[in-house]
């Protein structure tokens, strides 16, 4: 039986990180059964410092895109398939565009604005003792500061971080078009990763313009209740 360890359901959604869901929408994608471990707070995160990972028959593999792989690889697994060669290069690009972009800006809104953070991401540490609870706080949200600087996006203004981010929605409404997935008819690996990056956008937890700019798309918000009842009913 694989174990997927996870953050747990927050916000309103699934996981609150879109890495999580992508592997739970790939593993519903697979057929395979599974269960999940959700993470009860202290510092083991997992194997390479963060989640989502699985342990398969005591193998562990952390990181989504190298738990695609393995399922692939172990169970004989393909879930481009019906995917032609051009489309697996466009999915691919569609599905990093997300992981290695979108990501970022993202990450950006719900840290470093002040009222999405308050509501988001400082929730995680109530569980740390009062005390101490301001400065571990203090002390996250500044070295989530640090890797959004040395990634790059953190150097930009939030006006151009937004630019650039409405860019990749756009991005992902254009190449939808008006077809039910990613993968056409049917969903591929960049559906799971890409369902979950929209999802994400389309949280009303949060004010960003993540939200404003997917909820313009009609098509991106007929998706995101595509996805949501196809992986996370």
């Amino acid at each position: 039986m694989i174990t997927l360890h996870t953050f747990g359901p927050a916000f309103g959604q699934p996981d609150p990180s879109p890495f999580v869901m992508k592997a739970m929408a790939l593993l519903k994608l697979s057929g395979l059964p599974f269960t999940t471990d959700v993470f009860a707070g202290g510092t083991h995160v997992g194997p390479k410092g963060k989640r989502p990972f699985i342990v398969d028959d005591g193998v562990t593999v952390s990181d989504s895109t190298l738990i695609r792989f393995h399922l692939e690889q172990k169970y004989g697994l393909d879930f481009d398939a019906h995917l032609t060669p051009q489309q697996k290069g466009v999915t691919w690009a569609v599905e990093k565009m997300c992981e290695e972009h979108l990501y970022f800006a993202a990450v950006y809104f719900r840290w470093m604005v002040d009222e999405n953070f308050n509501k988001g991401p400082a929730t995680f540490f109530n569980k740390v003792p009062a005390l101490v609870r301001p400065l571990i706080r203090a002390f996250m949200r500044n070295k989530t500061r640090k890797m959004l600087h040395a990634q790059g996006l953190g150097r930009h203004t939030e006006s151009e971080i937004t630019q650039l981010a409405c860019r990749d929605i756009d991005a992902l409404a254009q190449v939808l078009g008006d077809d039910d997935w990613f993968g056409g008819a049917s969903p591929c690996a960049a559906d799971a990763s890409a369902g979950a990056f929209v999802l994400a956008s389309v949280c009303e937890h949060f004010d960003t313009p993540l939200l404003a700019r997917s909820k313009s798309h009609k098509n991106l918000v007929a998706y995101a209740r595509r996805v949501q009842s196809r992986f996370f009913a």
